[in-house]
């Protein structure tokens, strides 16, 4: 028996592959849908060019323990990662609740998101990112 791996072919790879339910742009239907009207967006004042979302109650419940796909990188001194670990060892030892560094750092982010949207210019990280 050979120890080689069989991989699939070229023509295997990159094969024409066809979605049913997406109309092709030559189709009939396609071409007599009027195009949508375009909606203006109202002039910005400010920096933000979006629209704010309205956050609700469950926003505010941070993930927990589930997959997350989506993924942010973070950089940390090692006093602030020091720092971190010790709150989980306090967390684990002191309190009895055995959380990973990934949960401190979204419940903490939930409970920062919240003080914002509650009391935006007074909230803890406004004043502190104001140097105050």
């Amino acid at each position: 028996m050979s120890r080689r791996v069989t991989l699939p072919g070229a023509d295997e790879l990159f094969r024409k592959t066809t979605l049913a339910a997406v109309p092709s742009v030559e189709s009939d239907v396609v071409a007599e849908t009027p195009a949508p009207n375009p909606v203006k967006a109202p002039k910005a004042k400010g920096v933000r060019t979006t629209a704010r979302r309205k956050p609700n109650n469950l926003d505010r419940v941070p993930s927990g323990r589930e997959r997350h796909d989506e993924k942010i990188t973070v950089y940390l001194s090692p006093d602030e990662l020091f720092d971190l670990e010790q709150a989980r060892l306090l967390l684990r030892g002191d309190l009895g609740l055995a959380v990973d560094r990934g949960r401190i750092v979204r419940e903490s982010l939930a409970i920062i998101i919240a003080d914002l949207e509650s009391k935006g210019d007074q909230s803890i990280i406004a004043r502190r990112l104001r140097g105050r």
